[in-house]
């Protein structure tokens, strides 16, 4: 059994950890507070590889 029934939808997870970060880039920005914008970095570069990576798991694996 295919666990999506499209492998475009895996982009899902990606966007899971890209609005992580958008809210760890905002929250500190309102709030007046330091923002590490590294972490911002790595966050939105860690939701492309996420996506990415179960798009290219899910569309291989085997249909039945």
């Amino acid at each position: 059994m295919h666990p999506l029934r499209h492998p475009r939808n895996s982009a899902l997870i990606g966007l899971l950890f890209i609005a992580i970060g958008l809210a760890f880039w905002v929250i500190p920005t309102v709030g007046g507070w330091h923002v590490d914008y590294a972490g911002v970095t790595m966050l939105l570069a860690l939701g492309v590889a996420m996506a990415i990576m179960a798009y290219v798991l899910i569309a291989g694996s085997p249909n039945d």
